[in-house]
């Protein structure tokens, strides 16, 4: 059902009472409506598509979802309290909306669709429909109750996904039951288009997990089959239906971001332009498309094309500041990648005092780079370095009582600076750039990973000529020394590279604080040996670090980038059990 471009320009939404629209819909009106605030949404209308969708959205299931889906993507980005409240009860009440069209079932009959699933032939179009949007909804309320700050959140998040889970599986099986005669309907496309979403996403998300967690997924009734939500997703897709670019969505996200960040650092870059070109040529201005336009940019190491198609996805809408700040946090990398830490510093800048996602991480990569200048540049800018280090602990966040991993690495780093006389940090912007796993991403331009050599050997002479070294000086020259291998295996010079990491590894019993060095450099150790085709060096290595290592900084982020390249090299301990039952 695909709408005039033009179609969304001609309502002009602010005018239009509820009194002139009658309330209750047939499902195909739903769905074009629908269809329009989409449209709506893409071209930075934010607002007139909330609008759009107000009045019917305690009427009809599609306008309640559209409504909430807006508000929760706002709370995901403002991270304001107040703003996740208003989502959550709108996803409470779209909930409610959904309940009222499904299928309604005595005591008896819902003991059975709980073991076998509702049977589609009981099921009217409308009702299907109404589960699928049911499910929906309910992973999204999932989703959200994850951040509220207790073990019971927590635990009431997982039963939410599971509870989404099985009726997106029931949904898969009533579309396969289905005759080919109710498919040729109009209406039919967006019920399939959904369960490709929900099936997809999550057999992807869940496929990234590591091995010993997916066991436990499995076990709750999950499956995690990489091969089938990408197909899954890449149906939804192409099938353009409404939900056609949630699946698109979630495939940029796994190839630009998931990949990269949690996986060996290679997107599949094609894949992800070929997706979003169609959307990029209907909506040029869409903050959303020139948002990832730039991200794909920056992955292909053209930071420069990167950095003004940031700019221009500021400039394109003022509604959402907070797509700003994922700019801002793109544009500080892109300027990272290049050394030009005074604009990077302007970046990390305008985080600190503009977005609440992560204070303690945007304090203390602000004052990482500023770390990385002159100390009379840094006193030119009104800095303090020292000053900013000592706050990161404080601004730290809890998530169902837990430290968020990147935070509580930061907060470890800066203690150094707690005592009346600081210890340095060596090159932490570009130990941090590691822990976002960017010199995969800097490693596509040679000159700049030559620049950023020269760097860490500058820092490496320094440590060397230190008359009185500090109880941190094997530490911080291991840290030097795996950045090094990491520079010089992008570079390709990998013998050079592997005598980098055997030192570190080498001299794990001298390093007293960065016990992380080790596992996360034997890693970087079985990748260059997987790039000379030694596959079994490469898992006897890796294998080594998932076994024998615990308790070390950013543990979790190595056991996922440990599982997908174990699974790139076929490695048997990397995959499930042949038990597992794919969605």
């Amino acid at each position: 059902m695909e709408m005039n471009n033009g179609a969304f320009e001609k309502v002009d939404w602010e005018h239009v009472s509820e009194d002139e629209m009658p309330l209750q819909l047939d499902l195909e009106t739903a769905l074009e409506e629908c269809n329009v605030a989409l449209h709506l949404f893409l071209n930075n209308r934010f607002a007139d598509a909330l609008t759009a969708l107000e009045p019917r959205k305690s009427h009809s299931m599609y306008h309640a979802m559209g409504y909430s889906s807006i508000l929760l993507m706002q709370a995901a980005m403002t991270f304001d309290p107040k703003d996740m409240d208003v989502a959550m009860t709108s996803l409470k009440e779209a909930l409610h909306t959904c309940q009222r069209f499904r299928r309604k079932t005595g005591i008896m009959e819902s003991l059975a669709n709980f073991w076998h699933g509702q049977t589609v032939d009981t099921l009217t179009e409308e009702e299907m429909h109404a589960e699928l949007c049911y499910a929906e909804v309910l992973m999204q309320k999932a989703a959200l109750t994850f951040l509220d700050e207790s073990i019971i959140g927590f635990i009431k998040g997982g039963m939410g996904m599971r509870n989404s889970y099985l009726i997106y599986k029931n949904c898969q099986a009533m579309e396969n039951a289905i005759e080919d005669a109710e498919k040729e309907k109009n209406t039919h496309i967006h019920f399939r288009g959904g369960v490709n979403m929900g099936i997809g996403s999550f057999n992807l998300i869940l496929s990234m997990l590591p091995s010993r967690v997916l066991r436990l997924m499995e076990f709750l009734g999950f499956s995690g089959d990489r091969e089938l939500g990408l197909s899954q997703l890449r149906e939804g897709a192409a099938s353009n239906s409404l939900r056609s670019i949630l699946s698109t969505l979630t495939l940029l996200m796994f190839h630009l971001y998931m990949s990269v960040i949690l996986g060996t650092g290679e997107g599949n870059l094609p894949e992800a332009e070929a997706l979003l070109k169609p959307y990029a040529d209907k909506f040029p201005n869409g903050a959303l498309m020139l948002f990832y336009t730039a991200r794909i940019a920056v992955l292909k190491g053209n930071f420069t094309f990167a950095q003004e198609k940031f700019l221009a996805c500021i400039a394109t809408q003022e509604e959402w500041r907070q797509i700003h700040h994922l700019c801002y946090w793109e544009l500080m990398w892109a300027y990272s990648f290049e050394q030009n830490w005074i604009e990077a510093y302007r970046y990390a800048d305008l985080l600190c005092k503009e977005n609440k996602w992560s204070q303690a991480t945007y304090v203390y990569q602000k004052a990482a780079i500023l770390s990385m200048l002159p100390e009379e540049e840094v006193t030119q800018l009104g800095e303090n370095v020292v000053a900013l280090f000592r706050q990161v602990d404080g601004l730290r966040l809890r998530i169902a009582g837990k430290s968020i991993p990147t935070e509580k690495f930061a907060a470890k780093k800066a203690q150094r600076y707690s005592s009346p006389k600081p210890l340095k940090l060596v090159v932490p912007a570009l130990e941090m750039m590691y822990v976002w796993n960017g010199f995969a991403v800097v490693g596509k331009r040679p000159e700049l990973t030559e620049s950023i050599l020269l760097t860490l050997e500058k820092a490496e002479e320094q440590l060397r000529n230190e008359s009185a070294p500090s109880e941190y000086h094997m530490d911080d020259l291991c840290v030097v020394q795996m950045l090094k291998g990491l520079c010089l295996t992008q570079l390709g010079h990998l013998v050079q590279a592997e005598i980098c990491f055997n030192f570190v590894i080498s001299s794990e019993k001298d390093i007293k604080h960065e016990t992380y060095l080790v596992p996360f450099t034997m890693y970087e150790l079985g990748l260059l040996h997987k790039l000379r085709g030694d596959i079994n060096a490469a898992i006897v290595v890796i294998e080594n670090a998932k076994t024998n290592y615990r308790d070390y900084s950013m543990e979790s982020r190595l056991h996922f980038r440990i599982h997908a390249a174990l699974n790139t090299m076929g490695s048997f301990e990397a995959k499930l059990p042949p038990s597992r039952t794919p969605a």
